[in-house]
């Protein structure tokens, strides 16, 4: 009877607190905790599931998310070669919760009782880390050594964050903005550059294609110098065996020779007629001899080279 009196009263007591707008019963999420207060001043921290509250007397000043958050900042930074670029930070943090020897030194006490406004704090610290590291590097350095800015700017940071009870997990520089003018000029250079190259590449193809042309050609000579020296030394063998079967039947060498050059003159003679193509022939001016047309030749060079007489009105 005492008990289910006692029941009672309890369960009469809750509604009013809560009619009051002063639970006595509330719950804690989990990878989250409380801070009670009691009359206004810290009390404790209470960890995830049912806990009593004393109504009026006590009140629950907050609720501090444990899980890893996410702040986004855009941020400005003048470079070495003095370009005022746009950067956008990227910080993941959340509440230390390591042990500590007193509830005051915990993080989730520091973090709700020391800074009001933790983000915004934490804004103003990683611009000064930012804004001293970006104007150690030129902007293709900055680019270069993006992640690097980054590691620093959260090595600065983590440790003024922890007096505040936040542990900085990464900082992350996710995009780097320039300024239209110098985006330009960026872009000419690189375009520049890579017209340079295909320039480059293009002559480097040219050059091969030259080099093993030649290289071809004077392959396809030799072997047309082989090919000649083949062909002159099976005629040479051909007249020289020619000359032994004439001699052989008791003509004797001269008669052989001239034998042989007529016959040769008449085999030329021939292809001339058949080709068609040629409309000058040079013939010699007797044919009971053998004797090279070359002298005729040099003798007409002779008379159309005389200076004319001009008292000789016969002479042409």
């Amino acid at each position: 009877m005492i008990v289910l009196t006692l029941l009672i009263l309890f369960i009469a007591a809750a509604v009013g607190s809560a009619a009051l707008g002063s639970p006595m019963l509330f719950v804690v999420r989990q990878q989250e905790a409380s801070i009670i207060e009691r009359l206004g001043k810290f009390n404790r921290i209470v960890q995830p599931g049912l806990h009593f509250l004393i109504p009026i007397i006590e009140r629950r000043a907050a609720e501090v998310n444990l899980r890893t958050q996410e702040a986004r900042y855009s941020l400005n930074g003048k470079t070495k070669d003095n370009v005022t670029i746009g950067t956008a930070v990227s910080v993941q943090f959340r509440v230390d919760q390591m042990p500590a020897q007193t509830v005051e030194q915990s993080g989730v006490y520091r973090s709700y009782y020391i800074l009001s406004n933790p983000i915004d704090q934490m804004e103003s610290y990683i611009a000064d880390a930012l804004r001293s590291a970006i104007p150690g590097y030129t902007l293709d350095e900055v680019f270069d050594n993006k992640d690097l800015i980054a590691q620093n700017v959260k090595d600065s940071v983590t440790e003024l964050m922890a007096g505040y009870g936040y542990d900085i997990i990464t900082t992350l520089i996710t995009d780097i903005e320039l300024p239209k003018d110098v985006e330009r000029s960026m872009n000419a250079i690189n375009s520049a550059q890579r017209d340079q190259e295909a320039a480059k590449a293009l002559a480097e193809a040219e050059r091969t294609k030259t080099v093993v042309a030649a290289r071809a050609q004077a392959e396809a000579m030799e072997q047309t110098g082989i090919g000649i020296a083949n062909q002159r030394k099976a005629i040479a063998d051909g007249i020289a065996a020619s000359l032994d079967v004439i001699k052989s039947s008791g003509v004797s060498a001269k008669e052989a020779n001239d034998l042989f050059t007529y016959t040769q003159w008449v085999e030329m003679m021939g292809s001339f007629a058949e080709s068609g193509k040629a409309s000058t022939i040079l013939l010699p001016s007797g044919f009971e001899g053998s004797s090279s047309i070359l002298p005729d030749i040099l003798a007409a060079q002779a008379v159309q080279q005389k200076p004319k007489d001009e008292s000789n009105p016969f002479e042409a």
